[in-house]
């Protein structure tokens, strides 16, 4: 049995640790963007981070099809500080998601106004 899984940075198609998903059975679906609770951080430009807050934006994510079983290999490929948690996309729909733990972005560089990792990294040359 699979579940939805939202991912919003360095997981996504073509960055990093892509093959982090699809190795454990991951399939892309669609893009998507999150509702407008959310704000992105970048973790010293290595990966994003993104949290719940009920004054954020949009976030873009891409959303994927993972097995059950694969949901506790994904968090632990994952960086210290995210977490799988529930997020809700644009059109409502609640599924699970990469966040952060509130301490992770603490002091860190937000980038909530790019709207989504690629957009930033786009922005940086990275």
């Amino acid at each position: 049995m699979n579940t939805l899984i939202a991912v919003n940075g360095t997981l996504m198609r073509g960055l990093s640790l892509h093959e982090n998903i699809t190795s454990i059975g991951g399939e892309f679906l669609y893009e998507t963007k999150t509702e407008k609770k959310y704000r992105l951080y970048s973790i010293d430009d290595k990966y994003p981070a993104m949290i719940k807050d009920e004054n954020g934006e949009s976030i873009d994510v891409e959303i994927y099809s993972l097995p059950y079983e694969s949901l506790a290999k994904l968090l632990f490929k994952e960086p210290p500080g995210l977490v799988i948690g529930k997020l809700k996309t644009i059109d409502g729909t609640t599924m699970f998601g990469v966040l952060a733990e509130p301490y992770l972005v603490k002091d860190k560089k937000e980038i909530t106004s790019f709207k989504g990792w690629r957009n930033y990294i786009k922005s940086r040359n990275l």
